[in-house]
């Protein structure tokens, strides 16, 4: 049995059931600790290992919203869960074509990808939450496939009552399995759940909220803009959207904790909701792949196949997963968020 799955099924002997939110924190914080997970020799591909594009039309969206809202002093670029550091190395190109040179910040917790991301960015500033991000000078956030790997807490409908939904171990070593637990719960659920059928489940991203929450205070009081690239919905909704992938193939998300990519889609009006009480203005959701058209991927893609023309079936590929409504172009939603005294960012027309 991998070691987490055997601390896990320890925990679970001696202090019972634990939530479904602890169960994908702890196999996250393992699995995110222990590997590089991206590319063709890993579980998944994000959408900046896709094309240099992506990347580069973030940046210009942050440096366009930056030029157009007085060229703020002493702006900092943060990314939360940056991966290998691709999407910030191509934003921050970008960027410097509009003399944009902001000071370079980090979140990440992870040893394995920090080292990436050093060896790609020399001078980048790590932190292991956002607590610790410049508290002076404008933010220029990006959170690309971020809130999607934090906790969820889940809550099943039993009969006429809600219980929150926890995780026991199965006969089989390593095999965990989530099942109602016993204690009722009385309040926090939004209003339709009293219509809701047995069995249904609702999703209460408790951590992103808070993360979503202490970040746009952080921005209503030093400036700045935030955009939000995830897979997700606008709710609220019902519905289990936890997924596991390995080796680009969907899993068991209750098997082999660690050792799998957890995740669930994001409720981007939660996120919106964050924003908005913290007295920022909140534009979109829109799909990705109109925000990216609005950017101007298309022509970007026209002159990288002009520039290289051995690689324009590879650009055009590469364009047309990012956009397509068949592909990442509508399951993958973009939201930005500004300082009220800002302008309003490029890409978000509807």
């Amino acid at each position: 049995m991998p070691p987490l799955a055997r601390r896990l099924a320890g925990q679970i002997a001696s202090g019972g059931p634990i939530s479904v939110a602890h169960y994908i924190g702890e196999a996250n914080q393992h699995y995110y600790a222990t590997r590089d997970p991206l590319g063709a020799d890993g579980d998944f591909t994000t959408a900046p290992e896709i094309s240099q594009m992506f990347g580069e039309l973030v940046g210009l969206a942050l440096a366009d919203v930056w030029m157009r809202s007085g060229r703020r002093a002493d702006p900092a670029y943060v990314e939360l869960g940056p991966g290998r550091g691709t999407l910030a190395s191509d934003a921050i190109r970008a960027m410097d074509r509009a003399a944009l040179a902001p000071k370079l910040h980090l979140v990440e917790t992870s040893p394995t990808l920090r080292e990436r991301q050093h060896a790609l960015l020399p001078h980048v500033i790590h932190h292991d939450t956002i607590d610790s991000l410049p508290d002076t000078g404008p933010l220029l956030v990006v959170a690309n496939e971020f809130f999607d790997a934090l906790p969820v807490r889940q809550c099943i409908r039993v009969v006429d009552e809600w219980r929150e939904r926890v995780v026991i171990s199965r006969e089989e070593e390593g095999r965990f399995i989530a099942v109602p637990g016993y204690r009722r719960i009385e309040s926090g659920l939004p209003a339709f759940a009293n219509d809701a059928p047995e069995g249904a489940i609702i999703e209460s991203p408790i951590v992103g909220a808070g993360i979503a929450y202490a970040l746009a205070h952080r921005i209503a009081k030093q400036g700045g803009a935030a955009i939000i690239i995830d897979y997700g919905y606008e709710g609220p909704a019902l519905g289990d959207t936890l997924q596991a992938v390995k080796a680009h193939q969907f899993a068991d998300p209750f098997a082999d904790p660690g050792e799998v990519d957890l995740t669930t889609h994001v409720d981007f009006t939660v996120l919106g909701n964050m924003a908005r009480q913290a007295g920022l203005r909140v534009h979109g959701a829109v799909g990705q792949g109109a925000f990216l058209q609005q950017l101007g991927i298309d022509a970007r893609a026209a002159q990288l196949a002009t520039t290289a023309p051995a690689r324009a079936a590879e650009v055009e590929a590469a364009r047309h997963r990012l956009t397509d409504e068949a592909e990442m172009g509508t399951l993958f939603k973009a939201m930005a968020w500004t300082h009220p005294d800002w302008a309003d960012p490029a890409g978000f027309e509807k």
